[in-house]
């Protein structure tokens, strides 16, 4: 029997490939903590199910960005064969940028995942990026990139579409502080981010221009780190009224309940086994199931409920679970 990746073709979109968390951390026994976190639940779920972004942009004290990279640099080469490491560099037009990119990639770019860049205001602003990394590694990285004000909203769009670019994220908090006090200081918080128009037509655009060019949309922080009830109604409405396919983690009490908000539930994957058995079995021909019409465009939306599984440890159904 044919495989459904090749029968369904256009099934493999980008939101299919990344964990659906990115875990950030900057400070040194936090990313060693984090990175060891990230073995420990690769162990228990029996894939990785989350990044860990090691971040120079907030993590570097000023005057020590240079020995920053190099630590960062170390703890990449030192992660597992199975880890998922990403690094968070200066934006492109700050002093540290260069060295960031030819340090950490240059040392350590065969064990990235991901590079993220923060502050792209335009799609020159990737270009500079990518022309750097590619200076310190020709091998090259997926480019993630943080689209934080009302200007680098308007160019979502172009900025996704760039061929290096795997990811947008949207950064909330520069967000709201570049409209000047126009947003009062509640939009950055668990409950305003999604009720104020603005910060609810940015996550949108920024949400809409990753789905058009086939790339992955990560939903903003959620700083009130304590309140796990917070947590979770944010994951879950990012995930189901907001259309992110993967979140920002800045507390290792964060990372479950956003693996919860964006795994499928056990109706859902039953679901979708069921009905691409029956697929399966008709040979991926249109079929009647529980008295409605499917055919390829619906069996590609039920695989992808697989996969999403799949990548968030989510036991599968055996007869699914041969495919992967």
């Amino acid at each position: 029997m044919p495989h459904p990746r090749d029968v369904l073709i256009g099934a493999q979109a980008a939101a299919s490939l990344l964990p659906v968390c990115d875990h950030y951390s900057g400070v040194l026994a936090r990313m060693t903590k984090s990175l060891q976190l990230q073995a420990e639940m690769t162990e228990e779920f029996g894939t990785c199910v989350f990044d860990c972004t090691l971040d120079c942009e907030d993590g570097a004290p000023v005057g020590g960005e240079a020995e920053h990279a190099q630590l960062v640099a170390e703890l990449v080469q030192g992660a597992s064969e199975r880890a998922r490491v990403g690094a968070r560099v200066h934006p492109v037009d700050h002093p540290a940028f260069e060295n960031d990119m030819a340090t950490i990639a240059g040392r350590a770019g065969q064990h990235l995942s991901h590079i993220m860049i923060p502050k792209v205001e335009s799609v020159d602003d990737v270009d500079r990026a990518e022309r750097a990394l590619l200076a310190a590694y020709p091998a090259g990285l997926p480019l993630h990139v943080l689209i934080e004000s009302p200007g680098a909203v308007h160019r979502a769009f172009e900025i996704a579409a760039h061929p290096r670019v795997q990811s947008l994220s949207f950064g909330l908090m520069d967000f709201v502080s570049a409209h000047a006090g126009a947003i009062p200081a509640d939009g950055m918080g668990a409950a305003g981010q999604f009720s104020h128009p603005l910060v609810v037509r940015a996550k949108l655009e920024i949400a809409s221009a990753a789905h058009a060019a086939g790339k992955v949309p990560s939903h903003c922080v959620v700083t009130e780190f304590k309140d796990e009830t917070a947590m979770r109604s944010a994951a879950r409405r990012a995930a189901r009224e907001f259309g992110y396919t993967r979140m920002w983690s800045i507390h290792p009490s964060q990372i479950r309940p956003i693996l919860e908000a964006f795994a499928p539930d056990e109706r859902q994957v039953d679901e979708a086994t069921r009905l691409l058995l029956a697929a399966e079995r008709a040979e991926w021909a249109p079929i009647s199931f529980d008295g409605s019409l499917h055919d390829r465009a619906s069996y590609r939306h039920f695989w992808q409920v697989l996969e999403r599984a799949h990548a968030t440890g989510r036991v599968l159904p055996a007869e699914a679970a041969r495919w992967f």
